[in-house]
């Protein structure tokens, strides 16, 4: 196989591009998809400061690498989650990478300054681990963002991610989830700006981007995902991009070109007044955040979790629709590569 622009051999072919690139213009084309996303959907101006993201993973560390290189004010947030083993080696991989880049990273521990990991904490308020996770990501991730004085907070959910959360509220119907899924959702009320540059590239190319680079990640996916939907819904849709190269993109992006903007006024229509958590200030339309709620219940005795009990009932609908709109989701690709191996590809 030759690359399509340079004609020398390929190392890697994108079929909904129906092309084969070099390593050369393989990374090019990377950066150039992910400046595309951030010019049509404005998501990044010249000069502000980015936080992103990171978790040690392919997504997150390509992304971070692409932002610097594009020349943005990039640091990074790896929040520890007390996951075990998973949880050491992704911090690991993170720091190395920001250690040979010389870049900021800032990192928290759930644990020590929480007092709660996520198995404990999904088990004490009794939440499926992914929803623990993902409400103490995005208040966390929002909390160092405000914190910071960054102009927006940035994270890797790619396309194979993008497409696999629209079937999901498509299969149900989730209206108000369908009015939120956008590559950017502008500051307001409090929360920072949070954009998705990778909305233009597969997981499969965020993997062979970290290789070409040498950036190493963890491969492993995380342990406590076993049996999450959004699994199902990336390999269903992994099948069809086998049979139908380019089925991702365009259910995705046809979305967004023809569809989202319906949805849109539900969500202006039932969005809350917010105020300040009375615990930790942040923007809530109930007097306690969620996440506020799920401490007190993970970290009250076994005795006093049911008396704490009465906190979850205080939150609304709306809030947890406000603040769901970033889930980061992995799974194996479903495609093969060229001259990569299977296992560093996942």
């Amino acid at each position: 196989m030759k690359c399509r622009v340079c004609r020398g051999p390929a190392v890697i072919d994108i079929r909904r591009h129906n092309a084969n690139f070099c390593r050369e213009h393989f990374l090019r084309l990377c950066r150039d998809q992910v400046e595309k996303a951030i010019g049509r959907f404005g998501m990044l101006q010249p000069g502000e400061r980015v936080l992103v993201a990171v978790s040690g993973g392919k997504d997150s560390l390509a992304l971070w690498d692409i932002l610097v290189d594009l020349g943005y004010a990039a640091d990074g947030f790896y929040l520890g989650l007390g996951i075990g083993d998973y949880s050491d080696e992704s911090a690991g991989y993170a720091r190395r990478y920001a250690q040979s880049r010389n870049l900021t990273l800032h990192t928290v521990d759930l644990p020590a300054t929480h007092g709660f990991d996520i198995p404990g904490g999904a088990r004490a308020a009794k939440r499926a681990p992914c929803s623990a996770c993902g409400l103490s990501k995005r208040h966390l991730f929002d909390d160092a963002a405000r914190r910071g004085g960054y102009d927006a907070l940035a994270t890797g959910h790619n396309l194979d991610d993008e497409a696999a959360v629209l079937m999901g509220n498509t299969l149900r119907w989730q209206t108000e989830y369908l009015g939120r899924q956008l590559p950017v959702l502008e500051a307001r009320d409090g929360f920072p700006r949070k954009v998705k540059p990778l909305v233009r590239l597969s997981e499969r190319e965020t993997a062979a981007y970290c290789i070409l680079r040498g950036i190493d990640y963890v491969v492993e996916e995380c342990p406590m995902a076993v049996g999450n939907k959004h699994l199902a819904y990336k390999a269903a849709l992994n099948d069809i991009e086998v049979q139908s190269p380019g089925a991702k993109h365009d259910f995705y992006f046809g979305f967004l070109e023809r569809a989202s903007e319906r949805f849109r006024a539900q969500v202006e229509r039932d969005r809350g007044d917010l105020a300040p958590c009375e615990r930790c200030g942040s923007p809530t339309d109930a007097g306690v955040c969620a996440f506020c709620r799920l401490t007190a219940r993970a970290t009250a005795p076994k005795a006093e979790r049911k008396g704490a009990a009465h906190l979850e009932a205080r939150e609304k609908p709306s809030e947890a629709v406000a603040r769901a709109a970033l889930r980061p989701q992995r799974t194996r690709a479903g495609m093969t590569p060229v001259r990569i191996s299977d296992r560093r590809l996942r």
